[in-house]
């Protein structure tokens, strides 16, 4: 009875089988077969050696292509030990390694110099770092210092690496890093990748981020995108410093409007937060080479206000609003205050003196201007020559400006 039952299962399989057979009769056949051995646990046990080297075979399939996944996992890079046959400029970098590096950073770092396209991928030979080296987050910050001072063109491929690795744990401060050193290169995009991946894992950007991003925008030109992150700031309630105030003015001068420059000084007036000399130098350059006397005046007034001492060349910039303005009698009196001030001029001071002159056709003046600085004995060098020359030639005098020139500089009253 058993042998029949048994036999009777192997005929209905095989019969299965068939390719006559529908879709749906082989479904219930095999569906039988498995009701078969649950109830009859030993009368299929033949059945199931029948089975057991299609089974195996099955199973060996299965483990190979676990294998071949396994080894598409692993690293694929040649590590081969740095040999004499690398190149001058390889060695020359090599031997600025620093002495006290240690062997496992010295290792992965000759071999970063030293790479070579048919090691394998530069991936991979991060991956290979990873994997047997088992760096720590001095190990990784000491690479990524390493290569920064070199200004390796890998810096920030390595750089992104170690983000990701758990290894290197991770901190705002690192990713604003990055976002900093792309922003030295102009990579606007490949920092707001950096933002965003940023965000994707759980940092909350603070005030240091938002400012280097709006350095970022600033030097990209792209004042809508810079204002829109100086709100964010707000709206998140970052503290404000003289940093992000004056990356924010920064922005809005490259954009030619000093006007909101100076509106974001004054709020930093009113919150007794003190701008750089470089912010109020940039604020007042830009009033001066669009010809804004006034602006130029009161940001001169807000540097003296701050207690910052000006120097030749502010005092040549007021001198130059009031030249591009059209103001002979103040582009003088910024010249003598600066005198007063202790400061000698040089001769690009004279030259906007001179130009101012010429601007309104004032010979008079100027011819008064020269005998002044001659018996201050102040010299006119060669920029200020040219003004008086280009000048005197447009007036059809150039032979009795050369002899004019000629006798001041050899000290001759030429009134």
């Amino acid at each position: 009875m058993v042998v029949a039952t048994h036999a009777f299962n192997i005929l209905s399989c095989l019969h299965s089988l068939s390719p006559s057979t529908s879709d749906n009769r082989r479904f219930s056949c095999h569906e039988s077969w498995g009701n078969s051995f649950l109830l009859h646990g030993k009368s299929n046990f033949f059945s199931c050696k029948l089975n057991f080297v299609p089974a195996l075979a099955v199973m060996n399939n299965v483990e190979d292509r676990e294998v071949t996944e396994i080894e598409k996992d692993k690293p694929r890079y040649r590590w081969l030990e740095v040999g004499p046959s690398i190149t001058e400029a390889q060695k020359q970098t090599i031997s600025q390694l620093p002495p006290n590096m240690t062997k496992r950073c010295q290792a992965f770092m000759k071999q970063i110099i030293c790479y070579d396209p048919w090691k394998g991928t530069f991936l991979d030979l991060l991956a290979v770092w990873v994997r047997y080296m088992k760096p720590r987050r001095a190990d990784w910050l000491v690479v990524l210092k390493e290569l920064n001072r070199l200004e390796h063109p890998r810096y920030f491929e390595v750089a992104e690496w170690a983000l990701q690795e758990e290894s290197f744990e991770a901190n705002i401060r690192d990713y604003t890093k990055l976002i900093h050193g792309y922003g030295k290169q102009g990579r606007v995009q490949d920092a707001e990748s950096v933002l965003l991946t940023m965000k994707r894992r759980g940092f909350i950007c603070d005030q240091v981020t938002l400012t280097a991003m709006i350095d970022i925008y600033s030097k990209a030109g792209n004042l809508k995108l810079a204002e829109e992150t100086f709100e964010e700031m707000k709206l998140v309630g970052q503290p404000f410093d003289k940093r992000c105030y004056g990356s924010m003015i920064m922005a809005y001068i490259r954009a030619r409007m000093p006007e909101q420059g100076e509106v974001l000084l004054r709020e930093m007036d009113a919150q007794q937060i003190y701008a750089g000399s470089e912010v109020y130098k940039a604020l007042l350059r830009a009033y001066s080479l669009i010809g804004n006397a006034e602006g130029a005046q009161r940001v001169f007034d807000a540097i003296q206000f701050a207690s910052i001492p000006p120097d030749v060349k502010l005092c040549g910039l007021l001198i130059n609003a009031y030249q591009m303005a059209g103001q002979s009698q103040k582009a003088y009196a910024a010249f003598q205050n600066m005198r007063r001030a202790g400061l000698e001029p040089n001769d690009k001071c004279l030259a906007l003196v001179l130009s101012a002159y010429e601007k309104e056709n004032n010979l008079g003046r100027a011819l008064d201007f020269l005998m002044d600085l001659e018996s201050s004995r102040i010299i006119v060098g060669k920029e200020s020559s040219q003004v008086l020359a280009r000048w005197f030639g447009r007036l059809g005098v150039v032979k009795e400006v050369e002899f004019v020139l000629r006798d001041y500089a050899m000290g001759k009253n030429f009134c």
